[in-house]
This record gives C-alpha cells, sequence and structure tokens, in this order.
C-alpha cells in the first residue's frame, strides 16, 4: 500500500511539472489605481488554489475540534450517569486472620492391648 502512496504522489507531482513547463507565460493582473502586475500563470493558479483551500480547510478543522470536544463531553456525562447508575457491590466478608485450628479427628481411634488377643 505504501507504494501505491508513493506511486500515486510521483504521478501528481510529474503531472504538475509538466503543466507547469507547459504554461510558462506571464498574465497580466489589473490592480487597483491603474497598476497592472506580470505574474506567472502556475503561480497565479497555486495563488488561487490556496485562497480557496485555506479557508475551507480552517473551516472543516474548528468543525472537527468542535464536534470532537462535544463527544468528549457527552461520553463523559454518559459515564458518570452509569457509574450513578450502577447497583451497589455487596459487601464482601472480611478475611479470618486468626491462625486456622488443626482438623479434629472424626472418630476417636481405640487401641486394644495385645495381650487379650485370642490365638
Amino acid at each position: 500500500m505504501q507504494f501505491l502512496k508513493i506511486l500515486f504522489w510521483c504521478l501528481l507531482a510529474f503531472i504538475a511539472a509538466v503543466f507547469t513547463v507547459a504554461n510558462w507565460t506571464s498574465v497580466a493582473i489589473r490592480l487597483w489605481g491603474g497598476m497592472e502586475a506580470l505574474v506567472n500563470l502556475p503561480l497565479l493558479l497555486l495563488i488561487t488554489f490556496l485562497a480557496g483551500l485555506l479557508p475551507t480547510l480552517a473551516w472543516h478543522s474548528t468543525l472537527r475540534w468542535r464536534l470532537r470536544t462535544r463527544l468528549a463531553t457527552a461520553e463523559r456525562t454518559l459515564a458518570d450517569m452509569r457509574a450513578a447508575m450502577a447497583p451497589p457491590v455487596p459487601p464482601t466478608p472480611a478475611p479470618n486472620l486468626l491462625p486456622d485450628s488443626p482438623p479434629m479427628p472424626a472418630e476417636p481411634v481405640q487401641t486394644t492391648p495385645a495381650s487379650g488377643a485370642l490365638l
């Protein structure tokens, strides 16, 4: 994909260079007070392009910034409301800090004397 981007920009630069060389003529611009300015046509086209692009770009950037801040405010408000509406967390039992006692035997062990054994 990066190769295609580079190829596109190189092609665009080549087309702009060919256009500039083919149209390198001076254009007379009438200014106020009867003055006249000679400007190269590619420079004049670049200036008019930037005169249209820059205000539009500034407006678009401002609009995106305003929408981004409104969205952040709405997300923050939503998170606060969810936190307020969340059910309370049940208390957890406190851990037993006393040491465990040894297990008690279930039944007492009975021993029989060996002398009373039958043979």
